[in-house]
């Protein structure tokens, strides 16, 4: 009977597989951390944030952030519009639309 030590290509792939498994383990992690997701310990317990006051905050701070970026979306769709509307319309309809306004400050 052959020993392990003897043939240690039995246990190359039992090698490779760990290798692999940790090296996903890290890359997961990288990229939970990246993202913003909480870390857990070994039981399934959120590491980070380390409070519920700090998760809290912080969902608070990105729905503020969220609701700021909407609006300043809108005002942008709203000048594009306007700007696809004067590219697109003749250059008489244009003038018309000058010369109202021009009249409307008089």
């Amino acid at each position: 009977m052959e020993t392990l030590i003897e043939n240690p290509h039995i246990l190359m792939p039992l090698a490779i597989g760990c290798i692999a498994i940790t090296i996903g383990w890290v890359i997961n992690t990288w990229i939970r951390v990246k993202n913003g997701y909480p870390l857990e310990n070994s039981w399934g317990q959120a590491i980070h944030p380390k409070t519920d006051n700090e998760a809290k905050e912080r969902i608070k701070l990105l729905t503020q952030e969220n609701a700021e970026l909407r609006a300043e979306l809108g005002s942008i769709k709203d000048r594009m519009a306007n700007v696809e509307r004067i590219v697109t319309d003749g250059t008489h309809q244009l003038t018309q639309d000058i010369e109202a306004l021009r009249s409307k400050s008089n």
